[in-house]
């Protein structure tokens, strides 16, 4: 399930887990375990709630965050 950041017009990043990233086709995108950045709940929305519905009229664009495994890659850089 990949994790992404969501960046919606005049509101703060949304993080969430998505079961399929959205293709050119979609016109809303469903987050699971949406929450602000830092982890806290947002404060629009319900405490109980556990999935969103957003249309992509209201995003600007959407991060892909890596996974566990991308982030354990080291990489030497040559200066």
């Amino acid at each position: 399930m990949p994790t992404i950041l969501i960046h919606i017009s005049n509101e703060d990043p949304v993080l969430g887990e998505v079961d399929n990233l959205p293709t050119s086709t979609d016109t809303t995108i469903i987050v699971k375990n949406p929450r602000r950045k830092d982890g806290k709940d947002l404060p629009y929305l319900d405490a109980n709630v556990s999935t969103v519905v957003w249309p992509f009229t209201r995003i600007n664009f959407i991060e892909l965050m890596p996974s566990s495994e991308e982030e354990e890659i080291i990489t030497f850089i040559r200066e």
